[in-house]
Protein backbone atom coordinates (compact mmCIF):
# COMPACT_ATOMS: atom_id res chain seq x y z
CA UNK A 1 0.00 0.00 0.00
CA UNK A 2 2.96 2.13 0.53
CA UNK A 3 4.69 1.70 -2.63
CA UNK A 4 1.03 2.30 -4.59
CA UNK A 5 0.40 5.43 -2.49
CA UNK A 6 4.10 6.47 -3.24
CA UNK A 7 3.68 5.97 -7.19
CA UNK A 8 0.49 7.44 -7.05
CA UNK A 9 1.88 11.09 -5.44
CA UNK A 10 4.99 10.76 -8.02
CA UNK A 11 2.56 10.46 -10.88
CA UNK A 12 0.42 13.93 -9.80
CA UNK A 13 3.43 15.77 -8.74
CA UNK A 14 3.96 17.39 -12.08
CA UNK A 15 0.43 18.35 -12.39
CA UNK A 16 0.64 19.74 -8.92
CA UNK A 17 4.13 21.53 -9.44
CA UNK A 18 2.49 23.13 -12.51
CA UNK A 19 -0.48 24.58 -11.34
CA UNK A 20 1.26 26.58 -9.09
CA UNK A 21 4.39 27.08 -11.38
CA UNK A 22 5.76 30.66 -11.02
CA UNK A 23 8.89 29.96 -13.23
CA UNK A 24 9.81 28.13 -16.85
CA UNK A 25 13.69 27.16 -16.72
CA UNK A 26 15.58 26.65 -19.80
CA UNK A 27 15.04 22.82 -21.08
CA UNK A 28 11.45 23.54 -20.25
CA UNK A 29 8.19 23.74 -22.23
CA UNK A 30 4.31 24.21 -21.48
CA UNK A 31 2.24 21.57 -23.57
CA UNK A 32 -1.37 22.94 -25.24
CA UNK A 33 -2.82 19.75 -24.26
CA UNK A 34 -2.58 20.17 -20.72
CA UNK A 35 -4.67 22.55 -18.89
CA UNK A 36 -2.56 22.54 -15.78
CA UNK A 37 0.01 23.37 -17.44
CA UNK A 38 0.71 27.72 -16.93
CA UNK A 39 2.72 30.07 -14.96
CA UNK A 40 0.75 32.26 -11.96
CA UNK A 41 1.84 35.16 -10.70
CA UNK A 42 3.57 34.98 -7.19
CA UNK A 43 0.23 36.94 -6.05
CA UNK A 44 -2.09 34.61 -8.04
CA UNK A 45 -3.87 38.19 -10.03
CA UNK A 46 -2.74 36.77 -13.16
CA UNK A 47 -2.08 33.31 -14.85
CA UNK A 48 -0.54 32.84 -18.13
CA UNK A 49 -0.80 30.07 -20.58
CA UNK A 50 -2.71 28.58 -23.74
CA UNK A 51 -5.69 30.34 -24.33
CA UNK A 52 -8.49 29.09 -26.32
CA UNK A 53 -9.77 31.61 -29.34
CA UNK A 54 -11.54 28.53 -31.40
CA UNK A 55 -12.89 25.07 -31.32
CA UNK A 56 -9.17 23.92 -31.88
CA UNK A 57 -7.06 27.12 -31.74
CA UNK A 58 -5.06 28.27 -29.27
CA UNK A 59 -2.76 31.52 -28.28
CA UNK A 60 -0.24 31.79 -25.56
CA UNK A 61 -1.73 34.72 -23.40
CA UNK A 62 -2.02 36.58 -19.95
CA UNK A 63 -5.14 36.91 -18.63
CA UNK A 64 -6.43 37.89 -14.93
CA UNK A 65 -6.87 35.28 -12.74
CA UNK A 66 -9.50 36.32 -10.55
CA UNK A 67 -11.91 37.43 -13.00
CA UNK A 68 -14.95 35.88 -14.04
CA UNK A 69 -14.17 35.40 -17.77
CA UNK A 70 -10.53 35.08 -17.38
CA UNK A 71 -9.78 38.69 -18.61
CA UNK A 72 -7.11 38.43 -21.37
CA UNK A 73 -4.37 41.34 -21.31
CA UNK A 74 -1.70 40.32 -23.45
CA UNK A 75 -1.89 37.86 -26.31
CA UNK A 76 1.87 36.74 -28.25
CA UNK A 77 0.01 35.48 -31.03
CA UNK A 78 -3.06 36.74 -31.51
CA UNK A 79 -3.24 36.94 -34.88
CA UNK A 80 -1.79 33.69 -35.20
CA UNK A 81 -3.12 30.29 -33.40
CA UNK A 82 -1.74 27.80 -32.86
CA UNK A 83 -3.17 24.03 -33.12
CA UNK A 84 -4.74 22.55 -30.18
CA UNK A 85 -2.82 19.83 -30.03
CA UNK A 86 1.06 19.21 -30.24
CA UNK A 87 2.02 23.53 -30.01
CA UNK A 88 4.19 24.29 -27.12
CA UNK A 89 5.78 27.13 -25.88
CA UNK A 90 9.68 26.27 -25.08
CA UNK A 91 12.21 28.14 -23.38
CA UNK A 92 15.49 26.90 -25.14
CA UNK A 93 19.03 26.51 -23.74
CA UNK A 94 20.23 29.58 -25.78
CA UNK A 95 17.57 31.39 -23.92
CA UNK A 96 15.24 32.15 -26.89
CA UNK A 97 11.42 31.69 -25.83
CA UNK A 98 9.84 30.12 -28.77
CA UNK A 99 5.90 29.16 -29.54
CA UNK A 100 6.02 26.34 -32.25
CA UNK A 101 2.75 24.91 -33.81
CA UNK A 102 1.64 20.91 -34.37
CA UNK A 103 3.90 20.72 -37.01
CA UNK A 104 7.00 22.02 -35.49
CA UNK A 105 6.80 25.61 -37.24
CA UNK A 106 8.00 28.65 -35.16
CA UNK A 107 4.61 30.95 -35.04
CA UNK A 108 6.48 33.03 -32.80
CA UNK A 109 9.84 34.24 -30.85
CA UNK A 110 11.33 36.41 -28.31
CA UNK A 111 14.24 36.17 -30.56
CA UNK A 112 16.92 36.21 -27.18
CA UNK A 113 19.61 34.54 -27.84
CA UNK A 114 22.15 34.67 -25.16
CA UNK A 115 24.75 32.43 -22.88
CA UNK A 116 23.25 33.40 -19.54
CA UNK A 117 21.05 31.34 -17.76
CA UNK A 118 17.77 32.66 -17.99
CA UNK A 119 13.55 31.68 -16.41
CA UNK A 120 10.74 33.17 -17.62
CA UNK A 121 8.72 34.34 -14.71
CA UNK A 122 5.16 35.97 -14.63
CA UNK A 123 5.23 39.34 -12.29
CA UNK A 124 2.66 40.44 -9.89
CA UNK A 125 1.91 43.20 -12.10
CA UNK A 126 1.42 41.42 -15.43
CA UNK A 127 4.58 41.53 -17.06
CA UNK A 128 6.22 38.05 -18.47
CA UNK A 129 9.39 38.70 -18.39
CA UNK A 130 13.15 36.62 -19.26
CA UNK A 131 15.04 37.13 -16.71
CA UNK A 132 18.51 36.45 -15.75
CA UNK A 133 20.48 35.60 -12.84
CA UNK A 134 21.02 39.30 -11.41
CA UNK A 135 17.85 40.33 -12.24
CA UNK A 136 18.38 42.06 -15.43
CA UNK A 137 15.24 41.79 -18.35
CA UNK A 138 16.33 40.15 -21.51
CA UNK A 139 12.92 40.51 -22.83
CA UNK A 140 9.55 41.56 -21.06
CA UNK A 141 6.03 41.44 -22.57
CA UNK A 142 5.29 45.23 -21.00
CA UNK A 143 7.00 46.23 -24.44
CA UNK A 144 4.48 44.64 -27.05
CA UNK A 145 1.24 45.37 -25.39
CA UNK A 146 -1.96 43.97 -27.42
CA UNK A 147 -5.20 45.93 -26.67
CA UNK A 148 -4.37 46.62 -22.80
CA UNK A 149 -2.56 48.73 -20.63
CA UNK A 150 -1.67 48.15 -17.27
CA UNK A 151 -0.40 49.76 -13.70
CA UNK A 152 3.15 50.06 -14.13
CA UNK A 153 3.67 49.04 -17.82
CA UNK A 154 4.84 52.06 -19.66
CA UNK A 155 3.49 53.71 -23.16
CA UNK A 156 6.07 54.68 -25.38
CA UNK A 157 6.41 56.43 -28.64
CA UNK A 158 6.35 53.03 -30.57
CA UNK A 159 3.48 51.35 -28.39
CA UNK A 160 0.40 50.81 -29.67
CA UNK A 161 -2.99 49.23 -28.76
CA UNK A 162 -5.51 47.56 -31.00
CA UNK A 163 -8.49 46.06 -30.14
CA UNK A 164 -9.94 43.02 -30.81
CA UNK A 165 -11.71 42.65 -34.20
CA UNK A 166 -14.87 41.61 -32.33
CA UNK A 167 -16.22 40.24 -28.84
CA UNK A 168 -14.69 36.92 -28.71
CA UNK A 169 -12.64 37.13 -31.73
CA UNK A 170 -9.13 38.09 -30.58
CA UNK A 171 -7.31 39.12 -33.63
CA UNK A 172 -6.69 42.48 -34.45
CA UNK A 173 -9.36 45.25 -35.32
CA UNK A 174 -9.26 48.23 -36.84
CA UNK A 175 -9.06 51.10 -33.47
CA UNK A 176 -5.63 52.11 -32.23
CA UNK A 177 -4.45 54.27 -29.15
CA UNK A 178 -1.18 55.62 -30.18
CA UNK A 179 1.10 58.34 -30.16
CA UNK A 180 0.93 60.58 -33.30
CA UNK A 181 3.16 62.50 -34.92
CA UNK A 182 2.48 65.74 -33.05
CA UNK A 183 3.31 63.88 -29.79
CA UNK A 184 -0.39 63.41 -29.23
CA UNK A 185 -2.13 60.79 -27.93
CA UNK A 186 -5.32 59.60 -30.30
CA UNK A 187 -7.88 57.01 -30.93
CA UNK A 188 -7.87 56.27 -34.58
CA UNK A 189 -9.38 54.51 -37.08
CA UNK A 190 -7.33 52.14 -39.72
CA UNK A 191 -8.96 49.81 -41.79
CA UNK A 192 -7.50 48.84 -45.33
CA UNK A 193 -9.61 51.70 -47.04
CA UNK A 194 -9.15 54.19 -44.48
CA UNK A 195 -7.43 55.93 -41.98
CA UNK A 196 -8.70 58.54 -39.19
CA UNK A 197 -8.48 60.01 -36.10
CA UNK A 198 -11.87 60.59 -34.44
CA UNK A 199 -10.64 61.21 -30.48
CA UNK A 200 -9.76 64.11 -29.14
CA UNK A 201 -11.77 66.09 -31.45
CA UNK A 202 -10.16 66.18 -34.59
CA UNK A 203 -12.28 69.45 -35.75
CA UNK A 204 -10.64 71.20 -32.97
CA UNK A 205 -7.05 72.31 -32.61
CA UNK A 206 -4.36 70.31 -29.88
CA UNK A 207 -4.12 73.07 -27.55
CA UNK A 208 -8.40 73.22 -27.83
CA UNK A 209 -8.46 69.72 -26.73
CA UNK A 210 -6.18 70.51 -23.56
CA UNK A 211 -3.20 68.86 -25.12
CA UNK A 212 0.43 70.19 -26.13
CA UNK A 213 2.85 68.73 -29.12
CA UNK A 214 5.55 70.04 -27.43
CA UNK A 215 6.75 66.95 -25.43
CA UNK A 216 7.99 64.58 -28.22
CA UNK A 217 9.53 61.94 -25.03
CA UNK A 218 5.97 60.51 -25.77
CA UNK A 219 5.69 58.56 -22.15
CA UNK A 220 2.25 57.49 -20.78
CA UNK A 221 1.45 55.52 -17.79
CA UNK A 222 -1.26 53.96 -15.00
CA UNK A 223 0.08 54.01 -12.18
CA UNK A 224 -0.96 51.82 -8.98
CA UNK A 225 -3.82 54.57 -7.27
CA UNK A 226 -5.32 54.82 -11.14
CA UNK A 227 -3.89 57.95 -12.25
CA UNK A 228 -3.33 58.21 -15.80
CA UNK A 229 -0.14 60.49 -16.98
CA UNK A 230 1.40 61.17 -20.44
CA UNK A 231 3.66 64.22 -21.86
CA UNK A 232 0.43 65.38 -24.30
CA UNK A 233 -1.36 66.48 -20.85
CA UNK A 234 -3.91 63.47 -21.06
CA UNK A 235 -4.23 62.90 -17.20
CA UNK A 236 -7.04 61.77 -15.48
CA UNK A 237 -7.92 59.55 -12.17
CA UNK A 238 -10.42 56.66 -12.25
CA UNK A 239 -13.55 57.46 -10.69
CA UNK A 240 -12.22 54.77 -7.71
CA UNK A 241 -8.83 56.59 -7.26
CA UNK A 242 -6.45 54.96 -4.86
CA UNK A 243 -4.75 51.66 -3.96
CA UNK A 244 -7.22 48.42 -3.90
CA UNK A 245 -8.64 47.69 -6.84
CA UNK A 246 -6.85 45.90 -9.56
CA UNK A 247 -7.43 47.77 -12.96
CA UNK A 248 -6.51 47.87 -17.06
CA UNK A 249 -7.21 50.51 -19.53
CA UNK A 250 -8.19 48.52 -23.06
CA UNK A 251 -8.91 49.55 -26.48
CA UNK A 252 -12.06 48.08 -26.94
CA UNK A 253 -13.80 46.40 -30.12
CA UNK A 254 -16.22 49.41 -30.55
CA UNK A 255 -13.56 52.00 -30.87
CA UNK A 256 -14.29 52.97 -27.29
CA UNK A 257 -11.15 53.57 -24.99
CA UNK A 258 -12.31 52.59 -21.02
CA UNK A 259 -10.30 52.62 -17.72
CA UNK A 260 -11.80 49.49 -15.67
CA UNK A 261 -11.46 48.01 -12.44
CA UNK A 262 -11.93 44.60 -11.39
CA UNK A 263 -14.69 43.76 -8.34
CA UNK A 264 -13.26 41.05 -7.10
CA UNK A 265 -16.10 39.79 -4.72
CA UNK A 266 -18.06 39.14 -8.49
CA UNK A 267 -15.08 38.64 -10.81
CA UNK A 268 -16.50 41.74 -12.66
CA UNK A 269 -15.66 44.78 -14.13
CA UNK A 270 -17.08 48.13 -13.92
CA UNK A 271 -15.98 51.19 -15.88
CA UNK A 272 -13.73 53.57 -14.11
CA UNK A 273 -13.07 56.33 -17.02
CA UNK A 274 -14.00 57.54 -20.27
CA UNK A 275 -12.79 59.81 -22.62
CA UNK A 276 -14.07 62.98 -22.37
CA UNK A 277 -15.15 65.33 -25.30
CA UNK A 278 -17.87 63.40 -25.40
CA UNK A 279 -17.17 60.89 -27.25
CA UNK A 280 -19.82 57.63 -27.85
CA UNK A 281 -20.92 55.07 -29.85
CA UNK A 282 -21.75 57.09 -32.95
CA UNK A 283 -18.97 58.95 -32.90
CA UNK A 284 -16.20 56.54 -33.33
CA UNK A 285 -15.18 56.18 -37.39
CA UNK A 286 -16.13 52.90 -38.80
CA UNK A 287 -18.25 51.32 -36.38
CA UNK A 288 -20.91 51.14 -39.47
CA UNK A 289 -18.49 50.44 -42.04
CA UNK A 290 -18.54 51.68 -45.55
CA UNK A 291 -21.93 53.07 -46.48
CA UNK A 292 -23.07 52.14 -42.91
CA UNK A 293 -25.14 54.75 -40.98
CA UNK A 294 -25.28 55.18 -37.19
CA UNK A 295 -28.26 55.62 -35.10
CA UNK A 296 -29.93 55.56 -31.69
CA UNK A 297 -32.99 53.73 -31.68
CA UNK A 298 -32.51 54.56 -28.22
CA UNK A 299 -29.10 52.27 -28.17
CA UNK A 300 -26.66 52.98 -31.15
CA UNK A 301 -27.91 51.19 -33.94
CA UNK A 302 -26.42 50.38 -37.39
CA UNK A 303 -28.77 50.32 -40.36
CA UNK A 304 -27.82 50.55 -44.30
CA UNK A 305 -29.38 53.63 -46.33
CA UNK A 306 -32.06 52.83 -48.71
CA UNK A 307 -30.58 50.63 -52.02
CA UNK A 308 -27.98 48.90 -49.54
CA UNK A 309 -27.96 45.95 -48.44
CA UNK A 310 -25.74 44.97 -45.34
CA UNK A 311 -21.86 43.44 -46.72
CA UNK A 312 -21.84 40.60 -43.92
CA UNK A 313 -25.04 39.22 -41.96
CA UNK A 314 -22.73 39.35 -38.23
CA UNK A 315 -20.50 42.07 -39.00
CA UNK A 316 -20.93 45.42 -39.28
CA UNK A 317 -17.41 46.57 -39.50
CA UNK A 318 -17.99 45.38 -43.19
CA UNK A 319 -20.46 48.14 -43.68
CA UNK A 320 -23.52 47.96 -46.73
CA UNK A 321 -22.69 47.46 -50.26
CA UNK A 322 -25.43 49.38 -53.33
CA UNK A 323 -28.11 46.33 -54.30
CA UNK A 324 -27.83 47.89 -57.44
CA UNK A 325 -25.61 48.35 -60.28
CA UNK A 326 -24.29 52.07 -60.66
CA UNK A 327 -22.24 52.84 -63.65
CA UNK A 328 -21.46 56.20 -65.45
CA UNK A 329 -23.90 56.32 -67.92
CA UNK A 330 -26.65 55.41 -65.17
CA UNK A 331 -30.11 57.70 -65.52
CA UNK A 332 -32.35 59.14 -63.83
CA UNK A 333 -30.53 59.37 -60.60
CA UNK A 334 -31.55 60.76 -57.79
CA UNK A 335 -30.52 61.85 -53.81
CA UNK A 336 -32.21 61.02 -51.06
CA UNK A 337 -32.35 63.20 -48.05
CA UNK A 338 -31.40 61.36 -45.17
CA UNK A 339 -31.52 62.72 -41.48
Amino acid sequence: MFIYGLLISLFLAPQSAWAEATTLTQGESIAVEDENQFLTSPDGTFSSGFYRVGSNSFCYSIWFAKSFDKTVVWMANRDNPVNGKQSKLSLTANGNLVLTDADGSVTWSTNTITTEKVELKLLDNGNLVLVNQIGGFLWQSFDFPTDTLLPQQQFLKNSTLVAIRTPGTYSSGFYFFKFNDDNVLNLIYNSPSLSSIYWPDPGKSVFENGRTRYNSSRVAILNDMGRFESTDNLNFNATDYGVGPKRRLTMDFDGILRLYSLVESTGSWKIAWLPSGQLDACLVHGLCGEFGICSYNPLPTCICPPGFVRSHPSDWSKGCKPSFNLSCDSQNLDFIHLP
